[in-house]
């Protein structure tokens, strides 16, 4: 058996300078012991007692072992060695070695190892070249696998760049297909209906009245490819610039109505508009408009025929409240979550899917909030508020105080 365990220790690198009378004091200190799979010969932190080398089987060497970051820092065979550094640092162990295989283990205990070092001074320096070589050949190992990991890095992180970059592209793709997809459904409807009055026109050229008519309706789909073409110039700018001016609540339902009410009476859907503001306000005109036509337009859709729409303006203390609220067929709260979003619709009757979008950043472009309630079958009421400080002469009864 000493002389199996001499051959065996010949093999081991840690000791392979040693000559053969070495090796057998070396052997006459040494023990065997079986452990099954599974077995945890020592524990990350454990003091240092033995060193071990593998006869049969195999163990492996785990960095936070059991935990969710563990990590598997090598597997030992037949011949190799483990548990050294700690007895020759005298430091509690750096990792934890768990069995593999069934394993066949011969071990020296750290006492009777220091004690041969310190009685053999030529065994003794023979070790420590071949522990300083374990460590330059570690040290080399470890620096090429960084080498080796910062190229992989760097591809992968090259690979990534050119993903995002596609993925990029695709967006923009995608977001390009939508926007044209829905300019030419908004745009064919118009465009049919000009073609058509034009040409009933050009049948009817004594007919003043037809003719009238024909022309008022023609502004009228021409003022909505405009107001279409200045939705889409908004969001492509992604922000918009402000053209304020003094703007009393009269003009604003006006140009609301004069803007909605042909299309509103077409089904049969009854506009209630009202205002209790005494005061001109500072806004953007032909922006707020816009929004007040795009929430009376969503409304229109939700009702379908035969319903009412009612906006009405409040003054308030520091704010101006605007509330659209229709009795159409209103929004469960999936589709309630995602109004906001660009090119989202749940409506098929045409539309940009910009309306809402638009609507959140003229509002607050002027500082002012949106809010929308509904529920199916309920009606839709969304709520706009602006800050008091864009009324002109307004003036508080303490100011006046």
């Amino acid at each position: 058996m000493p002389d199996s365990r001499r051959e065996l220790l010949s093999r081991v690198f840690f000791f392979s300078d040693l000559g053969q009378s070495d090796l057998a004091l070396l052997a006459d200190l040494s023990h065997t012991c079986h452990s099954p799979g599974g077995t945890i010969v020592f524990r990350e932190g454990d003091l240092p007692e033995n060193f071990y080398v593998v006869v049969q089987g195999s163990v492996a060497v785990w960095k936070n072992w059991g935990d969710v970051d563990s990590e598997l820092l090598a597997v030992h065979g037949p011949g190799q060695l483990f548990g050294e550094m700690a007895l020759v640092d005298d430091l509690p162990r750096s990792a934890t070695v768990v069995v593999e295989e069934a394993a066949d283990l011969l071990y020296i205990a750290g006492e009777d190892f220091r004690r041969f070092i310190s009685e053999n001074g030529n065994i003794a320096l023979s070790i420590m070249k071949r522990l300083s070589g374990m460590v330059r050949n570690s040290n080399d190992s470890f620096v090429d696998g960084l080498r080796r990991r910062n190229r992989e890095l760097e591809q992968a992180n090259r690979e990534l760049r050119a993903t995002q970059r596609e993925l990029l592209r695709s967006e923009r793709l995608s977001a390009l297909g939508k926007m044209s997809s829905m300019i030419l459904h908004d745009l064919r409807n118009p465009l049919s209906v000009l073609r058509g009055h034009a040409e009933i026109m050009n049948m009817h050229l004594d007919d003043t009245e037809r003719i009238r008519e024909g022309l008022a309706l023609i502004v009228r789909e021409v003022d909505r490819m405009n107001a279409l073409a200045n939705e889409l110039l908004d969001y492509s700018r992604g922000e918009i610039r402000l053209d304020t001016g003094i703007v009393t609540a009269e003009d604003l339902l006006e140009g609301l109505r004069s803007t909605v009410y042909r299309r509103l009476q077409e089904r049969d859907i009854e506009l209630d508009l009202s205002s209790n503001l005494t005061h001109p306000v500072i806004l953007d005109r032909e922006r707020m408009i816009r929004v007040l036509v795009n929430l009376v337009e969503n409304a229109r859709k939700a009702i379908g025929k035969r319903g009412k729409i009612s906006v009405q303006i409040d003054e308030r203390p520091m704010i101006v409240r605007i509330i659209v609220k229709d009795n159409g067929r209103g929004m469960s709260a999936d589709i309630l979550e995602h109004i906001f979003e660009p090119f989202y619709s749940a409506d098929h009757g045409g539309g940009t899917g910009l309306g809402m979008a638009i609507v959140r950043n003229v509002v607050e472009a002027h500082d002012g909030t949106v809010s929308v309630e509904s529920a199916e079958k309920q009606g839709t009421t969304v709520t706009i508020e602006l800050p008091a400080h864009g009324k002109v002469g307004y003036l508080h009864a303490s100011d006046a105080e």
